[in-house]
């Protein structure tokens, strides 16, 4: 299989190896994700932010096509034992491929919003495992034990160490592909950084006395700009695009529609128009993984449709803004006025502005606390040198010293627009 893609170009897949990711691109599950939006709602803010999850699954797959490939120039490194057998590629290909398998509509919002709604890691756990899926049956077409182990790689534990990082770890194909990928949909640069050299850059940290597979490393002499622009990157993207203020407001918006249905339903509202698993999941009630397949944001936008036309005022009119993308306004806050208790007692004397204008306090007025640690130093790659000993990146980068262990924070109030003036007289800051 041979395709073009925008941020890679020619991506192929045609070693005897690579056939596991043909076969499984051609599975319901695998093609849902063409259904998937890759940033959810960011495209309302940024219009190009369109792809999927489905792209982003190919790029993912792609690159640890690449990786597998930098590995085994490496091989002489290691002992037989723990090389880059072809059993352990077509692994690391699945499971690279299917790490997001399992993700609901609208990216990470669905999935905090809905009562009873487990996190899309343990969806892709329960599709790769479940026998009646497409994707469990071509695992086991090519090794009855392939689904357990590409399960367990996907959450990070392997026999081979460096696959499973390859798969979820500092420097790991689903960021590698996601930065690039969304930087290129969002028509920023912020998520560029140089992946040809991070990759040309990789070597086998120093094995010690244990048998176990030793750790990626990073060459000191080439590759530190390369793994500091990766993490800046990732910095950056959040800074300017994952956290953009119309995307959060928009986020919170549809959250705030998902919980206020999920709530009724639970307590015997009859809303038109609710999916089978978000009926079950608010209510206590069994639903099939079939019944969760069947979400995709398609279903989700017809079902917030359905609610604008229903007999609940707030939830009706919070649904037609977000179509109509009237999305509520911002106040960002800062010192502390974002830290707990200042932040809660803003919250408050903003819902008592809506309160007294007659608004539904919970759907007209809410927080938003948005963290990220870019660099969190646990299970930081080792630099190594011709000469001397291998050391901790962040030890011998300047920049990535400094952010090690930082967290980016942005708190923000939430309101319809038309309550802005009050609002920010009430809350003063």
């Amino acid at each position: 299989m041979i395709l073009r893609d925008p941020v890679h170009g020619l991506v192929s897949f045609e070693a005897p190896e690579e056939r596991i990711v043909t076969m499984l691109m051609d599975t319901a599950e695998v093609q849902r994700l063409r259904r998937v939006r890759q940033l959810g709602v960011t495209a309302l803010a940024f219009p190009g932010a369109e792809h999927t999850r489905f792209g982003h699954a190919v790029g993912s797959a792609f690159v640890m096509k690449r990786l597998l490939a930098r590995l085994r120039d490496l091989d002489d490194e290691l002992p037989p034992a723990q090389r880059v057998t072809e059993a352990r590629a077509q692994d690391a290909l699945a499971a690279a491929l299917l790490h997001d398998v399992g993700h609901g509509p609208l990216s990470h919002l669905f999935e905090d919003a809905v009562r009873g709604i487990p996190h899309h890691e343990e969806w892709t756990a329960r599709i790769v495992l479940d026998p009646s899926t497409e994707v469990h049956r071509v695992l086991r077409s090519f090794d009855a034990e392939m689904p357990e182990r590409v399960a367990g790689l996907v959450a990070g534990h392997y026999p081979v160490a460096y696959l499973a990082k390859a798969v979820s770890g500092t420097f790991d194909v689903d960021r590698c592909d996601y930065l690039l990928r969304d930087a290129y949909s969002t028509g920023v640069r912020y998520g560029v950084f140089d992946l040809d050299w991070l990759l040309r850059s990789l070597r086998f940290a120093p094995r010690g006395t244990s048998d176990a597979a030793p750790a990626l490393a990073i060459d000191g002499a080439k590759g530190l700009p390369a793994i500091e622009a990766f993490i800046l990157a990732r910095l950056f993207m959040f800074q300017q695009i994952y956290l953009h203020k119309a995307t959060r407001a928009a986020e919170w918006m549809i959250r705030a529609a998902l919980g206020r249905a999920s709530r009724l339903v639970s307590e015997g509202v009859e809303l038109p128009g609710v999916p089978a698993a978000i009926r079950g999941a608010s209510r206590g009630e069994a639903y099939t993984l079939e019944d969760y397949l069947a979400l995709d944001d398609g279903v989700l936008a017809g079902a917030m449709v359905a609610w604008e036309r229903g007999s609940h005022g707030p939830l009706a009119d919070v649904c037609r803004r977000v179509r109509r993308r009237e999305l509520y306004k911002t106040l960002e806050l800062f010192g502390e006025h974002a830290a707990a208790p200042g932040r809660e007692a803003a919250l408050a004397s903003a819902r008592a502005v809506a309160e007294r204008r007659g608004y539904d306090g919970e759907m007209y007025v809410g927080l938003d606390v948005a963290e990220d640690t870019p660099f969190d130093g646990e299970d930081e790659p080792l630099v190594v040198y011709a000469k001397g000993k291998a050391r901790p990146l962040s030890e011998v980068s300047f920049l990535l010293g400094r952010l090690r262990g930082q967290t980016l924070s942005r708190t923000r109030l939430i309101f319809a627009a038309e309550l802005r003036d009050e609002i920010v007289q009430a809350v003063g800051v």
